[in-house]
């Protein structure tokens, strides 16, 4: 915000002391910047920058710290926390790439920002709130391929950050481009993906999350499957989620996450779409052999009791319902393995799509209602009469 104010400064300056040199309508174009100018100063002049703050911070995800205190991550839904004080926040973050972050305050969505690759960027997520403690989560709203590296943040002098426990309820998922919320902000299912409309807080795996009240930590990549991925000209992929799961970072093979950040209380895994995409189809051995391999090493990491629900995608086709009841049977023996009831056909009208024929928002709220029930019963969650968003 600093680098982007200083530039307004200099528009200004040329502004008023050029209006003779502009026509009457770039006077008042010239008017209106130097008021937003003004503006954004006050902003600025209220934040204390000399003191970045790094403490009183907590993450959900997947992260990696740096020595400086600096945070990084890459995959899609991780959350940053922070109770403040001094009623206005700003944030010094950068990413490698371009991705898009949803802006929380008090848990009500204000804002989706843009993060890019030009370099550390100040980003005033909200301002002249009142001096009360306010809560702000700030989410990766999105895939992109780059890793986003969050600095520190930036309160009033005397402001204060405290960081947020974590939730008694903490669900995990594995998934793919319907996980990651791909074209579920979307106006038209005939569009073409587009960063800024893939969304994952619309998505099912969020909206279950939001629904039971629970903190949740998302694995999941668009064109990933289980033994193939999408339109892959082998039978078996050379790197798949059963590769990506074992990762710190989405698109980076090092660091090797260790599974020590929190216990699940649920996982979901949602894969299966992409193994059976278009012409080469695997066997349904080599399907099922790597869903029960990334089975065991969730065992091995949290144990036997936590309860896993493997959900069959909406779009399956015959071929993964044929491997899915393969699935079932090599499973029989773990009680704590589930498996959600069929919801082929529950999206069928075009206003349940976004982009490339990817669940719209409504299309996500339709699979979260369906599998809302079955994790109630499994998990002996109370359902409670609220609206599912």
């Amino acid at each position: 915000m600093e680098e982007k104010i200083g530039v307004l400064k200099i528009f200004s300056y040329i502004c008023t002391h050029n209006l003779t040199n502009h026509t009457t309508q770039m006077k008042k174009h010239c008017i209106v910047l130097c008021l937003w100018a003004i503006a954004l100063q006050a902003v600025a002049a209220n934040i204390d920058y000399t003191r970045r703050l790094t403490d009183g911070v907590s993450y959900t995800g997947r992260t990696l710290q740096q020595a400086d205190g600096s945070v990084s991550y890459d995959w899609v839904g991780v959350y940053v926390q922070t109770e403040f004080t001094g009623g206005t926040i700003a944030v010094e973050m950068a990413d490698t790439k371009v991705s898009y972050h949803n802006v929380f305050i008090d848990d009500q969505w204000v804002d989706k920002i843009r993060v890019d690759s030009t370099g550390r960027q100040r980003i005033v997520l909200a301002k002249n709130l009142d001096k009360r403690p306010h809560r702000l989560r700030l989410q990766r709203a999105c895939e992109g391929g780059g890793r986003t590296t969050v600095y520190g943040f930036y309160v009033p002098r005397g402001g204060t950050l405290a960081a947020v426990a974590p939730r008694e309820r903490m669900i995990e998922v594995y998934g793919d481009s319907y996980t990651c919320g791909y074209g579920s902000d979307s106006p038209d299912h005939k569009e073409h993906f587009k960063i800024e409309s893939e969304n994952v807080d619309h998505a099912y795996a969020c909206i279950i999350a939001r629904y039971f009240g629970a903190d949740y930590a998302i694995q999941a990549h668009s064109g990933q499957g289980m033994v193939r991925n999408f339109n892959d000209k082998k039978q078996r992929s050379d790197y798949t989620m059963l590769n990506r799961h074992t990762q710190v970072f989405d698109n980076e093979r090092e660091p090797a996450y260790t599974f020590d950040r929190y216990q699940p209380s649920l996982i979901m895994i949602n894969l299966g779409t992409n193994d059976f995409s278009r012409e080469v189809q695997p066997r349904p051995n080599q399907y099922t052999d790597n869903y029960m391999k990334m089975i065991r090493s969730l065992r091995s990491h949290y144990g036997n009791e936590v309860p896993i629900l493997c959900i069959l995608p909406h779009s399956a086709s015959k071929y993964l319902q044929v491997s899915f009841e393969e699935l079932r049977k090599c499973c029989y023996a773990d009680k704590q393995v589930y498996f959600a009831e069929p919801m082929l056909e529950i999206l069928r009208d075009q206003r349940d799509f976004g982009a490339d024929g990817h669940p719209n928002y409504q299309g996500h709220r339709k699979i979260a209602m369906k599998l809302i029930p079955q994790i109630s019963r499994i998990m002996n969650w109370d359902m409670e009469d609220k609206v599912v968003k």
